[in-house]
């Protein structure tokens, strides 16, 4: 699996839906279908269900299931909880076609892996990060890497999940996170791209 298609949040580490699909392409990926099983309804909590099927080139096949619902899902996520289940059940038969055993970004929030995304602030961040400065790039952001990655721009991959996770987090997320940060997202550097994803998303712990 490519390094950019990887992040480490709070220690724990994820791969990329677009990681998957990088790695299954490069393995002869034949073709991916899905299958809404259960529509979300005020009867079943609102729980969508999706089934997926991934077919190699060589005639394997794996499938994947996923759910989504209210309870699992960010508040913005919430109007799209039918997408959100078929994401899901896509990152999980991907991770069997490619032999991925790490937890795909998009599966977070399920269950009690982690707390909701809306019940973090962008201004709780620094103090839950114990005050950092807004582009200091923190030890476990580089690990080894810390010339490399602080030259280089970040990533495409970075700043999309960047815009994901404001925009999450609050109205006007991206702007807001542009005002405080002080600069566009696109001039952060790939240290300072993943310092501030590590901000931006859940404590392992829900602190």
């Amino acid at each position: 699996m490519k390094e950019e298609f990887t992040i480490t949040l709070q220690g724990k580490h994820y791969v990329l839906l677009a990681g998957l699909l990088d790695e299954a392409h490069r393995q002869g990926l034949g073709s991916i279908d899905t299958e809404l099983l259960q529509l979300p309804k005020d009867g079943n909590g609102q729980v969508a269900i999706a089934k997926a099927r991934v077919e190699m080139g060589d005639g394997r096949t794996f499938t994947g299931i996923g759910d989504a619902s209210p309870t699992n899902v960010s508040k913005q996520g919430a109007p799209h909880i039918i997408r959100m289940a078929e994401t899901r059940a896509k990152a999980r038969a991907l991770k069997d076609a490619v032999n991925v055993g790490v937890t795909a970004f998009e599966e977070r929030s399920d269950g009690d892996e982690s707390p909701p995304m809306q019940s973090i602030s962008l201004e709780d961040t620094t103090k839950r990060k114990g005050q950092r400065s807004e582009t200091e790039p923190t030890a476990n952001a580089q690990e080894g890497k810390d010339t490399k990655r602080s030259s280089q721009k970040a990533h495409k991959i970075q700043i999309d999940l960047l815009k994901t996770l404001a925009q999450e987090l609050t109205k006007n997320g991206v702007e807001r996170l542009e005002n405080r940060i002080g600069k566009p997202l696109s001039e952060l550097s790939r240290a300072e791209a993943g310092e501030w994803i590590s901000r931006l998303s859940p404590d392992e712990e829900g602190g």
